[in-house]
C-alpha cells in the first residue's frame, strides 16, 4: 500500500465548562474548537517504524500509521501535546 504524501491534523478542543459537577459532561458541538495543520511526509521513521509526517516549520511533528494513527513527537522541549488528534488524507 502507498504511503501519503501529506495529511490534514486535525487538533479537537473541548472548551472547558466550569461547574459545580465534578463529572465530565460530554462538550456540545458548539463547545468544540478545531484547528488543523496540514503535514508533508519527511524522511524520518518514528517510534514505531512508521513515517513522520511534520508542517512547514519543522515544529508539529506527527508519526502516522498506515492505519492513520498519530502519535505525536515533540520537536523541542516543554510542548504539550493535545489528547485528542485525528489525521485526515490531503487529496
Amino acid at each position: 500500500m502507498a504511503r501519503r504524501e501529506r495529511y490534514e491534523l486535525i487538533f479537537v478542543h473541548p472548551e472547558a465548562a466550569a461547574g459545580p459537577s465534578s463529572a465530565p459532561a460530554a462538550p456540545a458541538a458548539e463547545d468544540v474548537s478545531e484547528d488543523i495543520v496540514v503535514v508533508h511526509r519527511t524522511d524520518s521513521s518514528g517510534p514505531g517504524g512508521h513515517p513522520v509526517y511534520a508542517d512547514d516549520t519543522g515544529i508539529v511533528r506527527a508519526e502516522i500509521s498506515d492505519r492513520a494513527e498519530v502519535r505525536m513527537l515533540a520537536s523541542g522541549g516543554h510542548q504539550v501535546h493535545s489528547s485528542t488528534v485525528r489525521a485526515r488524507p490531503v487529496t
